[in-house]
């Protein structure tokens, strides 16, 4: 029995509504009361929370099936019981067409309705249950996990709700750390497949030999310890998406295989001769140059472009820096809830450090020296003595060939003459290839484009 929960009765005769009420009350349950249809009516668009309805079928002013029918409009999720003296089919088959739960009859056995009334209310429980549980997903998976209001990531964001609803496979590109696993959550989660399997595998964290195993499976004996059939990845992941980390690593050997699957959506397990079909849509990350792997012989052009469908391009911390005072108050709220501290204030000079920092490790760096610094922090400060060594020996280096402050200079002009030396170079280096030498500089292709123009660079 759920205690404290609330049930309206709407019933116009004094002795069952007193008989009913002193069932429930010994049990914890708050009982409201109604004497006629159209009271219960006013009562439920006056917007009430009730964990179950009882009504009996004959009221004066409304119906018990009209109440039922407006609370099913009303409040979904709440279930209602109906309760009546007359007993028939259609009586019946009218309450079950109304939405109801159940259906009782007088005199009833107090057994009997405690038994009812403990399922329907068992039933509202699970589903607000379930109701937060995907509250909780969605604040997990959903885009209110992906922090940022810079340029770059909105584009991601952008990106990512567009192509989340259709099946076309995604290929996440950026720097370890940029967060690539949490957008194939979010295109999974945001997607018709989201009460489906997300399965996600590192490529690059298992060996070569092992690695078509955890993928399509095995027959038993297929190899040496294979003492029984195991089913892939592919397969545990059917209906749903798999998403594949370092998808650079895999050996040309698997990437033929791969290939099959994305093309013919079946494969055969090792040491089978059987094939197994799948619906599973695959989103991939790499940080690596798949080009240039392409030139050199070590992947599939041909997968790369069954891969590639939709690109991603995760933009490394350097190129967000406006993000770093969002991203240190999410983790800040992450980490106080987790350690049980509070955090009253953060020293402006610990953002600006931050803010100077290059780096390297992106946000997941920027996440961890964030949970050291909830967890190390006196009083509710966190301030610049908390940062590692590293951003204390840390020193800014000038450039030689850095212009004189003491001569007369213009900052902006400066700074686009930097600019166009470095698409310059960057082009030279590349071949004149756009899309290589947008890599280079770390930029997206587009932004690079538009740099060129800006220049009037051809």
């Amino acid at each position: 029995m759920e205690p404290n929960a609330k049930i309206f009765l709407v019933e116009d005769e004094p002795v069952v509504q007193d008989v009913l009420k002193r069932l429930f009350r010994p049990l914890g349950y708050k009982v409201k009361t109604a004497d006629r249809g159209d009271e219960a009516l006013v009562e439920l668009e006056s917007g009430q929370i009730f964990d179950l309805i009882i009504t009996d079928l004959n009221l004066p002013g409304v119906s018990g099936l009209e109440v039922a029918e407006r609370a099913r409009d009303l409040c979904p999720d709440v279930p209602v019981i109906v309760i009546t003296a007359y007993a028939s089919v259609d009586s019946a088959v009218g309450a079950m067409k109304a939405g109801a739960f159940d259906y009782l009859t007088k005199p009833f056995n107090n057994d009997q309705v405690l038994l009812v009334v403990k399922k329907a209310i068992e039933k509202r429980r699970l589903v607000e249950e379930n109701r937060q549980l995907r509250r909780e997903l969605d604040s997990r998976y959903g885009f209110e996990n992906l922090v940022g209001n810079s340029e770059p990531i909105i584009e991601v964001f952008d990106l990512v709700r567009q192509a989340a609803p259709a099946t076309a496979t995604i290929l996440i590109r950026g720097e370890s750390g940029t967060g690539k696993e949490l957008i194939a959550r979010a295109v999974h989660h945001n997607s018709p497949r989201r009460d489906k399997p997300f399965v996600a595998l590192n490529a690059g964290s298992i060996p070569s030999d092992l690695l078509e195993s955890q993928l399509f499976g095995h027959v038993k004996g297929a190899f040496t310890g294979a003492v029984s059939e195991k089913k892939g990845l592919f397969e545990l992941a059917d209906t749903g998406t798999l998403f594949l980390d370092e998808v650079g690593n895999i050996s040309l050997e698997i990437q033929a295989k791969l290939l099959r699957v994305l093309q013919e959506k079946e494969f055969m397990p090792v040491g089978s001769t059987e094939t197994v079909r799948v619906d599973v849509r695959l989103v991939c990350a790499t940080n690596a140059d798949l080009e240039k792997m392409i030139t050199d012989g070590k992947f599939r052009e041909d997968l790369y472009y069954r891969l590639n469908v939709i690109e991603v391009h995760m933009p490394s911390l350097r190129e967000r820096v406006g993000d770093i005072p969002l991203l240190v108050d999410y983790f800040i709220r992450k980490f106080e809830k987790e350690n049980n501290k509070a955090i009253a204030k953060v020293e402006p000079d610990f953002v600006a450090a931050l803010e100077a920092y290059p780096w390297p490790g992106n946000v997941r760096e920027l996440e961890n020296l964030m949970e050291r610094a909830v967890v190390l922090s006196r009083e509710g400060n966190i301030d610049t003595a908390l940062l590692p060594q590293s951003f204390h020996k840390r020193q800014e280096t000038v450039p030689d060939n850095f212009p004189d402050l003491e001569e007369d200079i213009n900052f902006h002009e400066q700074i686009q003459a930097y600019e166009r030396a470095l698409i310059l170079k960057a082009l030279k280096k590349a071949d004149n290839v756009q899309k290589k030498a947008a890599g280079l500089l770390g930029l997206k292709t587009t932004t690079f484009s538009e740099m060129m123009k800006r220049h009037k660079l051809r």
